[in-house]
């Protein structure tokens, strides 16, 4: 009687630190998750910001100017809802501006176009690495909560189930090939 209750404590014990375990897991993973939403909001933040300063610049032509401003200030604006087609239509913004090399080397002929096209170049590069990585995170936290045992010990808690964010981030060719940061 007294070594199968031995066995039976043993046996909680041990189930009880692989919950704690699994659960540890699933907080590194959603903090793993936190980050990169922090540092994709960043980054689209930045590509965002410049893209508008660009707009405001002078250095293109008017309805350039006006395409890129209101791309770039409704990605700003929007609500978390729409966000994904705020961004996706600012890609749109910046390959119909920059879809072509000469468009490009026009801005870089400029006064301050050189370091505003590296700027710009750097910001669309930077944003679809942020965004995979992301996913990535969303993409590894969701598994983990499919797994039976997270889903009947509850071991998520109260966290929202983590969504990827889908977007159109396919950089104009002109400034997706520029050497740089």
């Amino acid at each position: 009687m007294t070594a199968t209750l031995i066995w039976i404590i043993v046996g909680l014990v041990a189930i009880g630190l692989y919950l704690s375990w699994t659960a540890g897991r699933l907080d590194r993973l959603h903090a793993r998750l936190d980050a990169s939403r922090a540092a994709l909001d960043a980054q689209l933040l930045r590509r965002a910001s410049v893209a508008q300063e660009l707009a405001t610049s002078g250095v293109l032509d008017p309805a350039a100017s006006i395409v890129l401003y209101q791309a770039a200030h409704a990605a700003r604006q929007a609500e978390e809802e729409q966000r994904e087609v705020a961004e996706s239509e600012l890609s749109q913004a910046l390959r119909a501006v920059f879809g072509e090399v000469e468009q490009v080397e026009e801005l870089k002929a400029a006064e301050g176009g050189e370091e505003a096209a590296g700027e710009l170049a750097a910001a669309v590069r930077r944003v679809p690495m942020a965004r995979r990585f992301h996913n990535d995170s969303v993409r590894a936290a969701r598994a983990l909560r499919r797994h039976r045992k997270v889903r009947w010990f509850r071991l998520a808690g109260h966290a929202p189930f983590p969504m990827a964010f889908e977007m159109d981030d396919e950089p104009p060719v002109a400034l997706a090939d520029r050497p740089g940061t």
